[in-house]
């Protein structure tokens, strides 16, 4: 019964999502609703998944200080990666939940250098915090309530001297008298100075027209010139006069008229101290960041001496009872049963066969990827749902408390070969949702498997009659050369209406186009592409998506075909001659690097020469079609054989017969 009582100031656990961790919350105010409901105004504290990358290096550097700083005994490589689970990070921002999400209590506090980390192991539901995250500014600052002790903060006291020991030092710079209670006065004399220095004070406070203002009677005024700002500047007066009362009293009133003396609470207004009171009802006595966000032009000194000067007025003593009133009204409690559904992402029933996962489409004998175990009573589904990854029942409430694994995971930088390998540092959920499938080659084809999906685009009826019956519009063959321009698809198709009951009067000439079997084909394909032995490859190397300036050689690439004619003159992708070095496509006896989609560069628009589009007129339109259709077979152009010309005979001046210059 006790368990699932909560109240204000509890660390209890959040549940927003079936299959993400528990929020850590602490409960500030417990309000019941209009339609009955309790709802839990909370004060969120942040994991290190929950912030950037950044911030967590920075946070490394503070435990790393920490822990020299306090002498931690040495942890081994396990304990440091589930430490990192167990801190937290406190703010100071609120919300409200649904009380009936909650779902245990815990136990959070702020680190001290004189706590063991590994004790935070040792314990079920314990964590602990030491920086302060703003989730506006995306900031990590130290808590201002550490304990600072050490040199830096407290000041070495000296020795004391021996009686016979001289003191050396000059007593002036190092402390001002500012009172001397073994003067000539007696106590009845000092008491009628200060009643003097208090009528002084009213006096001057009747003669200023801003306190006039502020104070319009006179009971007021005398009470502000009775305060310690009057009595102070008294006694000091009396100090620097020797304690002489004449002088003193000519002091208290020069010849330019009385001294006025105000604190801080005169020197505030109304609206300041209005301003005052929101900010400390919403930071508390936190005075830097009431300063800067509420009351800039105020020092930091100013702001500490009102407040304590605001704690003995009448007004903080309102305030007290009305907070005091108000908190008996609200809730200090609130009973919440167990909850018990079960949870979605189980993926076998309780009471199966341990070791089998009973949901479909999951396979059998996956082990849980945080304790490696193959038996469980309880299996759970964990991560992306193509990944199919399972935590077992213990793994799974360390999940959901913790926001981690017992031990990394591939996708957090682990490098394992077995269950006992060294595991890498924690990963933010923002790294791990930004890692590219691409980045490793060992996990790249197991992802690219998993992730892509094999599609066919297949033509409708109406689009192959399209084809046909609006041929001058759709350009066809045009089309097929420029593969990056758009076709009105909308257009052709309202034109194709239109033809449609015109073109099925005449008859279309369809022809049968015989298809080689595919043993031919295959044939025909070894000739082309001799088998191989393949080449023991190295580490592989990175393609660099930013080189696309650079020249790549054609035969690189994908869905380029080279032309070929029937003379023998084999011509390159661009339809000009091969150069001296250069070897046509089908003279290569080098495997063709395949790249894949991942590895792909950017798309490269090729764009046809003169000499290609001359090659191009000796194709009938059949062959444009064939070619269109398969752009992975090479293309035979046989070209018309020029007429050879006739010899030019020369005939020189000084010999009879002629010399024959043949080309």
């Amino acid at each position: 019964m006790a368990a699932n009582m909560y109240r204000v100031g509890d660390y209890v656990y959040f549940e927003n999502s079936s299959s993400n961790p528990y929020l850590i919350r602490r409960i500030e105010e417990l309000n019941k609703t209009a339609n009955g409901n309790v709802e839990a105004k909370v004060v969120c504290l942040f994991r290190r998944r929950d912030i950037s990358a950044n911030l967590n290096t920075l946070a490394d550097s503070n435990a790393r200080d920490f822990e020299e700083e306090s002498k931690q005994p040495s942890m081994l490589e396990q304990q440091k990666h589930q430490l990192k689970h167990r801190e937290l990070f406190l703010s100071r921002q609120f919300e409200s939940l649904p009380a009936t999400h909650i779902r245990g209590k815990c136990n959070v506090t702020l680190l001290n250098e004189t706590d063991v980390l590994t004790g935070y192991l040792e314990r079920e539901d314990c964590f602990f915090y030491s920086l302060v995250f703003d989730p506006v500014q995306k900031t990590l600052l130290a808590d201002q309530g550490e304990i600072r002790v050490g040199s830096k903060y407290q000041a070495e006291i000296p020795d004391k001297l021996d009686d016979v020991d001289s003191d050396s030092r000059v007593q002036e710079k190092l402390e001002t008298k500012v009172w001397d209670p073994n003067n000539q006065l007696k106590d009845p004399q000092i008491d009628q100075f200060l009643v003097v220095a208090r009528a002084v004070g009213t006096f001057a406070r009747a003669l200023d027209c801003s306190s006039s203002i502020r104070q319009p009677s006179l009971h007021m005024s005398a009470a502000a010139a009775s305060r310690d700002i009057t009595l102070f500047h008294a006694m000091d007066t009396l100090q620097k006069n020797g304690y002489d009362l004449a002088k003193a009293m000519s002091t208290l009133v020069p010849q330019g008229g009385p001294v006025l003396c105000r604190d801080e609470m005169e020197e505030w207004s109304a609206s300041e101290a209005m301003l005052f009171e929101e900010a400390l009802e919403k930071y508390g006595k936190d005075f830097n960041d009431i300063r800067q966000d509420f009351l800039p032009w105020k020092s930091l000194a100013s702001v500490v001496q009102f407040y304590y000067m605001w704690k003995t007025t009448d007004r903080y003593i309102q305030q007290k009872r009305l907070k005091a009133a108000e908190a008996d009204s609200k809730l200090k409690q609130v009973y919440i049963p167990t909850y018990t559904k079960p949870n979605p992402n189980q993926i076998s029933a309780p009471g199966s066969k341990p070791g089998m996962n009973g949901a479909t489409g999951y396979q059998k004998g996956l082990s849980c990827e945080s304790c490696h175990t193959a038996q469980s009573q309880q299996w759970y589904a964990w991560g992306p749902p193509n990944m199919q990854c399972r935590l077992c029942a213990s793994c799974w409430i360390y999940w959901k408390k913790y926001g981690g694994l017992k031990t990394p995971t591939q996708l957090e930088g682990a490098t394992r070969t077995g269950s006992d390998a060294a595991p890498r540092g924690h990963m933010t959920r923002q790294e791990v949702q930004g890692m590219s499938p691409f980045t490793s080659s060992a996990g790249r084809a197991k992802l690219l498997a998993k992730n892509r999906q094999t599609f066919i685009l297949q033509t409708t009826k109406l689009t192959r009659i399209a084809r046909r019956v609006c041929q001058d519009i759709l350009q066809s063959h045009r089309a097929a050369r420029r593969p990056y321009a758009s076709i009105n698809a909308n257009a052709v198709k309202a034109e194709c209406m239109i033809r449609l009951p015109k073109a099925a009067k005449g008859a279309m000439k369809n022809r049968i186009i015989p298809r080689p079997s595919l043993i031919n084909i295959v044939k025909e394909l070894a000739l082309q592409a001799p088998l191989k032995l393949k080449a023991p490859r190295g580490a592989p190397t990175p393609i660099n998506r930013n080189q696309v300036n650079q020249p790549r050689s054609t035969s690189a690439l994908l869905g380029k075909r080279p032309f070929d004619n029937a003379g023998g003159h084999s011509l390159s992708t661009n339809g000009r001659p091969f150069a001296l070095g250069m070897r046509a496509a089908t003279q290569s006896v080098i495997k063709r690097q395949k790249v894949s989609q991942g590895d792909a560069p950017n798309p490269v628009v090729f764009v046809a020469t003169k000499d290609t589009r001359a090659l191009r007129k000796h194709l009938t339109q059949a062959e444009k079609r064939r070619a269109a259709r398969k752009p992975h077979l090479p293309v035979r152009i046989k070209l018309p054989v020029p007429p050879r010309p006739l010899p030019v005979p020369i005939i020189p001046s000084s010999t009879s017969e002629p010399i024959v210059l043949e080309d």
